[in-house]
């Protein structure tokens, strides 16, 4: 078995399953007749996918990973089977390609004095109208 290309990684054919269902939207009486519908898993554990890709990747999955570690993708919007497994794998594709990304590391950064200067300043004006919002006190 060949591994397929999906999003830059290869990923061995018995990795994927397909299950085709009965889709809504549109297709008139066909919709009802034909399951046109894809459902793309990936096994991740036959996938041979691990480490910090692994984890994105299943953050990214979010409801769509289910407990035994399949990512589960649905297509149901075009009239043929095949066109929805091409959808079906694009998103895939496309998720996995999002998880191959590694994020950049965030430097944390200080105001400058300036800014801390004006937020300073502006708590003390925002203070000062609200002090004067207050009862108004018996007039001599």
């Amino acid at each position: 078995m060949a591994p397929i290309d999906i999003g830059g990684l290869a990923i061995p054919e018995h990795a994927l399953t397909f299950k085709f269902v009965r889709s809504s939207g549109p297709g008139g009486q066909n919709v009802n007749k034909v399951a046109t519908a894809a459902q793309c898993r990936l096994d991740l554990d036959a996938a041979g996918i691990e480490g910090p890709l692994r984890e994105r990747l299943e953050r990214l999955a979010g409801k769509r990973l289910t407990v035994a570690g399949e990512i589960v993708v649905s297509a149901a919007t075009h009239r043929t089977q095949a066109r929805n497994r091409a959808e079906a794998l694009a998103r895939l594709g496309a998720m996995i390609e999002e998880a191959r990304e590694e994020p950049r590391p965030r430097r944390p950064t200080r105001p400058s004095a300036g800014a801390r200067e004006r937020r300073l300043q502006d708590k003390r004006r925002r203070g000062e109208t609200k002090r004067r919002r207050g009862p108004v006190g018996p007039e001599d």
